[in-house]
């Protein structure tokens, strides 16, 4: 069985699947796409804690599945924008495990990661992106072994 590791950007899921389907992200159906015929090394849920009742009960749904859940608190700065990014924390993450995984699977449609999964492979990992194709970085795409599109079968 190959051995997997999920990273999951709840927040860049969340809007671009909010954008572009006006839907939500169903994380049992990715779980049992991701998940199949694979043993689950570690799978990681980043996310920010807004500290509201509706978001703690979406983040132990996370845990029954079988995320780790990961938290940072949400930082609304002086000017009005806001800050909550989980960018350096999935870099280290998925670099501590791309020797032991055989397939790394990112959620996201970050372009930031594209240098990440170029360094992953030189693990001899195989890597799978899973983003809203329209909203996902093409050099994300191109970085990745494997590109699978959010569509339906990923949408509530």
């Amino acid at each position: 069985m190959q051995k997997v590791a999920i990273f999951v950007d709840v927040q860049n899921i969340y809007y671009t699947t909010k954008q572009c389907y006006q839907r939500h992200f169903n994380y049992r159906a990715f779980w049992a796409a991701a998940t199949t015929d694979r043993q689950v090394l570690v799978a990681f849920a980043y996310a920010i804690d807004k500290g509201d009742s509706k978001q703690q009960s979406f983040q132990q749904i996370l845990r029954q599945l079988g995320f780790t859940v990961k938290l940072k608190p949400y930082i609304q700065r002086s000017d009005g924008s806001a800050k909550g990014d989980w960018d350096v924390g999935i870099t280290l993450d998925v670099l501590d495990y791309a020797a032991q995984a055989d397939v790394i699977v990112l959620v996201s449609g970050d372009g930031d990661f594209d240098l990440l999964l170029d360094k992953a492979q030189q693990h001899h990992v195989q890597t799978e992106v899973y983003g809203v194709a329209s909203l996902t970085a093409p050099s994300l795409i191109t970085a990745a072994n494997r590109f699978i599109a959010v569509d339906d079968r990923f949408l509530l």
